[in-house]
């Protein structure tokens, strides 16, 4: 325990100081902090645009963001919070160009192998609950898919980016209470759509 934390500690040293180290010009810092989060940015935008060619180019959009704007950030700030912001913001943009109604609807399509889901079946299960958890999965997958943007990124920053309640009202510039009943709104509905979707197929 002892070591995990001392590793986490020692991460966060590192990207305070990739982070010092951009504000003072260094371009290796940022090629340090890209890589850093390179995964999570990346899921993260693909979770709000649904097209991975759309989630590439605003990837390099928020990396050139964070370049020009670095000497502004505040120091004392949390940084997830800032570079979750700089992305969100691109991607709304985004979206009301291209989608302005996909704000609010439920968008289809296949859904990114990389999601939070998926990890729902980790470990080690037999043959059986193994395909007892894939197809639950699965389940879950085709729910969140149908849920609007605003709920899919709620979901998203709070269980598979693991973030606190806080830092996701940074992220959304909303106040706490609208974080809260977003996100409980988001799993009443999703778990309705999941009881919908149980009810039918005991139907067939």
């Amino acid at each position: 325990m002892t070591g995990s934390i001392a590793f986490v500690w020692e991460g966060r040293l590192g990207i305070d100081a990739a982070v010092q180290q951009l504000r003072l010009g260094d371009p290796d810092a940022l090629a340090t902090l890209m890589a850093r989060y390179q995964n999570r940015i990346y899921r993260y935008l693909l979770r709000l645009v649904r097209q991975p060619a759309d989630a590439d180019d605003l990837f390099q959009q928020t990396w050139l963001r964070v370049a020009e704007k670095i000497r502004s950030f505040d120091t004392s700030r949390n940084f997830d919070a800032w570079l979750f912001t700089l992305a969100r913001n691109l991607a709304f943009d985004h979206l009301r160009r291209v989608r302005p109604r996909s704000l609010d609807e439920p968008v289809g399509g296949d859904s990114p192998d990389d999601t939070m889901v998926s990890r729902l079946a980790s470990g080690d299960p037999g043959p059986f609950e193994q395909l007892l958890a894939t197809e639950r999965a699965s389940r879950l997958a085709g729910a969140l898919e149908n849920l609007p943007v605003t709920y899919r990124e709620v979901l998203t920053l709070r269980f598979e980016e693991e973030m606190k309640l806080e830092e996701i009202a940074i992220v959304l510039a909303a106040p706490l209470s609208t974080v809260k009943s977003r996100l409980r709104r988001s799993l009443e509905q999703l778990r309705e759509m999941l009881e919908t979707s149980d009810a039918s197929e005991v139907r067939e």
